[in-house]
């Protein structure tokens, strides 16, 4: 995909960003793909059905990144965000993620899911991709008048210093085989975690029964892929030498006429695939910068395109409904529920889409690590969330937990607070 301007080749980014994202805003809502909904049925009913397509949309989008990375077709070294950075930064991977699934069970869903419920008609959703957007806005950028970002005030003092120097790369196939093998180790992981995770999830012949279990894990899958492929092979012919467009960005003054057209964000014109706390982000900069051009990226584009193919599968389906806040403590649960996905995504550099699927695929260790604390994050609440439904003024928050936490394994049970219900 070359173009003989950069004007051109940024327009493809963009568009072909909405148009794959448009298809998956499409999907993901007509088969109910939802991850908080797959650790709730697993933990509350035993159904590892949508747990499954979550796992095999993994599966598909880490295939296909190993086998295109060995075929010279996708570049996941130095992507935005950095997925396989050499520090290893997994205290903010852990605590993101865990806050990130208490954030996404208390609000009713993650932030690919909020694009979704926004594109069906569901303006609870609106309002709290206002409050994650404007949460990272300020974990990501400077508060007015001031060098101080929420991250700087709050976490980096404590949370830095527990990083972890993993040399060049933290992508399993460096660590374990070196740099010079890193490729044919990638390769190797990548499809043996890959068709482990669709063995998985064909093996259930509950799973096989509903195709859009299958439909909405593949696709969703793909469209991480085609992302991948997309911006990893974008350059721009400058006298016949390809640039791509970050190093274009990185020699502006020598290759560009003028400042004319160029992006505010050059690390966002990289090879990356779907996150959504950072573009929520970028979308409230977009907006409060009055739509400066400078400030669309492929992840704002995703965001509007996510939310539009939503709206047409709604629309077609007749399945477009009005929905606002049920109660005073609907709205509470919603804002708290915000804050913590906006402050937790940050933290952990991806969502249950930007990391679990789109970082996983790069088999990047803070990635796993990121998507094993979303999992207990939102499967601790839900425990809590049920025993202080089915104990009431008996189950403190503390027996709960303590309860939750033995029902996950993660204690004995000579510990264990309330009787198992």
């Amino acid at each position: 995909m070359a173009f003989d301007n950069f004007a051109s080749a940024q327009s493809f980014l963009l568009i072909a960003g909405f148009v794959i994202a448009f298809i998956m805003g499409a999907i993901v809502n007509k088969t109910h793909f939802c991850t908080m909904g797959a650790v709730s049925d697993w933990i509350n009913m035993g159904d590892t059905g949508r747990f499954r397509a979550w796992g095999l949309a993994i599966g598909v989008a880490l295939l296909g990144v190993v086998l295109l990375e060995m075929a010279g077709m996708v570049n996941a070294n130095g992507s935005y965000p950095p997925y396989r950075n050499g520090q290893l930064i997994w205290a903010e991977n852990l605590l993101g993620g865990i806050l990130f699934g208490i954030g996404m069970t208390i609000a009713g869903g993650c932030g690919n899911k909020c694009l979704v419920r926004i594109g069906a008609g569901n303006l609870k959703s609106i309002f709290v991709f206002l409050i994650i957007g404007v949460v990272a806005y300020f974990m990501l950028n400077p508060f007015p008048g001031s060098d101080k970002t929420l991250y700087s005030l709050l976490f980096y003092p404590w949370l830095n210093p527990l990083a972890v120097n993993m040399g060049n790369s933290q992508d399993l196939g460096s660590v374990i085989a070196g740099e010079d093998n890193a490729l044919m180790a990638r390769l190797v992981i990548g499809l043996v975690i890959g068709l482990f995770l669709v063995w998985l999830a064909f093996k259930s012949k509950d799973f096989r029964s509903s195709s859009d279990f299958a439909l909405g894990g593949i696709a969703v899958g793909l469209c991480v892929l085609a992302a991948w492929y997309v911006t990893s092979n974008i350059s721009v012919v400058i006298d016949e030498q390809p640039y791509p467009l970050t190093q274009y960005y990185g020699e502006w003054d020598m290759l560009a006429e003028s400042e004319e057209g160029k992006p505010a964000i050059g690390a966002a014109l990289g090879a990356q695939s779907f996150t959504f706390i950072n573009p929520m982000a970028q979308a409230v900069g977009y907006t409060a910068g009055g739509f400066n051009s400078s400030l669309l990226t492929f992840g704002v584009m995703a965001f509007f395109g996510v939310m539009a193919g939503s709206l047409a599968w709604a629309l077609v389906s007749r399945t477009f409904r009005i929905e606002w806040f049920a109660s005073a403590s609907d709205v509470i649960n919603h804002v708290l529920g915000a804050v913590l996905m906006g402050i937790g995504g940050v933290l952990a550099m991806g969502c249950t889409v930007g990391q679990a699927i789109t970082g996983v695929s790069t088999l990047a260790i803070g990635s796993f690590i990121a998507f094993a604390g979303i999992v207990l994050g939102s499967a601790l609440t839900m425990k809590v969330q049920f025993y202080k439904m089915m104990y009431e003024e008996e189950a403190s928050f503390g027996k709960a937990l303590i309860t939750g936490l033995v029902d996950l394994k993660l204690l004995p049970e000579s510990l264990r607070k309330l009787e198992k219900v």
